[in-house]
């Protein structure tokens, strides 16, 4: 666990200190699952789940912001399972899917999502072509039900992929009113207008949060550290940056507070704040 610096450190105790108020969001894969080639397959590290329920004894809330569907993230994480178990300490755990379009709460126990935007069914119409002209037709294409993510993963050269995907599908999504999301080797294209940072926002109202920690490791998540970032500098909460670090993605470590080895280091973090929290607390 590596903390960048003396200021980094004084974050971490100013969010412990404010535990009672503290909503603590996790991004999903590469965060609490490792990364794997099937995304279908991708499920929590064991263990983790049990960290959540324990750290929930002494925060406000627990979030998983994800830009997976929630109905998957719930089944590859257990976190039907977990939720009612943070229930049993009165807390709450939000499942907030494809970038906060979906919500999903251990209270309500059932999935609010809007309709599918404008647009995407064309593209998806259209992207077969497109991987083909491109030489990605080998490109495993994951439809999301409100967006569609495009994984070069599985392709010999995953990286060169997909930077000469990246430009033409912005195109196409561009011309179909669609936005563009990069991530470690996946293109997402959904709706415009909801991203983390927004998720974040409204979770930080929704729960009346006095500090927010959050937990990522790709590009989708840079929207969540700048949300967190600005609240903290309007000084509307005490925030803490945290980055599952990869070699593939080394986007956050800049923005991060505290940057962790993947999964397994994410487990660490979650020890350590639920032993920190759990002290100050109780």
């Amino acid at each position: 666990m590596d903390f960048r610096s003396a200021e980094a450190e004084a974050r971490y105790d100013a969010v412990v200190e404010r535990a009672a108020g503290l909503v603590v969001g996790l991004d999903f894969d590469g965060t609490l699952a490792p990364i794997v080639e099937d995304p279908t397959e991708a499920t929590i590290l064991p263990g983790t789940g049990e960290l959540l329920v324990e750290l929930a004894e002494s925060v406000a809330a627990l979030a998983v912001i994800t830009g997976r569907p929630a109905r998957q993230v719930l089944a590859l994480g257990g976190l039907e399972e977990v939720g009612t178990a943070v229930g049993e300490h009165g807390r709450v755990l939000h499942v907030l899917g494809q970038y906060g379009n979906e919500r999903w709460s251990s209270v309500e126990r059932r999935i609010v999502s809007p309709q599918p935007p404008r647009g995407l069914s064309t593209f998806e119409l259209r992207l077969p072509g497109l991987l083909r002209r491109h030489d990605a037709a080998e490109a495993y294409v994951e439809d999301k039900g409100l967006a569609v993510g495009i994984h070069t993963r599985r392709l010999a050269d995953p990286r060169a992929a997909f930077d000469r995907l990246l430009e033409p599908v912005r195109s196409l999504a561009g011309e179909l009113g669609l936005q563009v999301e990069p991530g470690r080797l996946v293109i997402e294209v959904r709706a415009p207008g909801t991203d983390k940072g927004a998720a974040v926002r409204r979770l930080v109202d929704q729960v009346g949060a006095e500090a927010f920690c959050f937990v990522g490791d790709d590009l989708g998540d840079v929207a969540a550290f700048e949300a967190v970032h600005a609240l903290r500098e309007e000084g509307a909460v005490a925030g803490l940056l945290v980055c599952a670090g990869s070699p593939e993605e080394p986007a956050l470590r800049d923005l991060a507070d505290v940057v962790v080895d993947g999964p397994e280091g994410v487990q660490d973090f979650l020890r350590r704040l639920a032993a920190d929290t759990g002290v100050r607390t109780g």
